[in-house]
């Protein structure tokens, strides 16, 4: 129990750290630096969920790393 309880305890930090990196695009002047933070947060805190067993986190993490993607194409890239 307390290895599951840990790993759970690992994605949630990824997570929070990815979400307040989320919110910090919006409140600089220079959004792609928070941008990559995002990414490679949700990146490890998927990697944690995928290790851990827990794929329904992991798929709901791969999901809201989409959307966080999708958002910054259309409101920050210049392309």
């Amino acid at each position: 129990m307390a290895a599951d309880e840990a790993a759970r305890q690992e994605v949630a930090r990824y997570e929070t750290l990815a979400e307040a990196a989320y919110d910090e695009m919006y409140e600089t002047r220079s959004p792609a630096g928070s941008y990559s933070e995002l990414k490679e947060c949700f990146a490890l805190a998927i990697a944690a969920a995928e290790r851990a067993g827990l794929n329904n986190d992991a798929k709901r993490l791969s999901e809201r790393l989409e959307h966080c993607k999708a958002v910054y194409r259309s409101q920050f890239s210049s392309s």
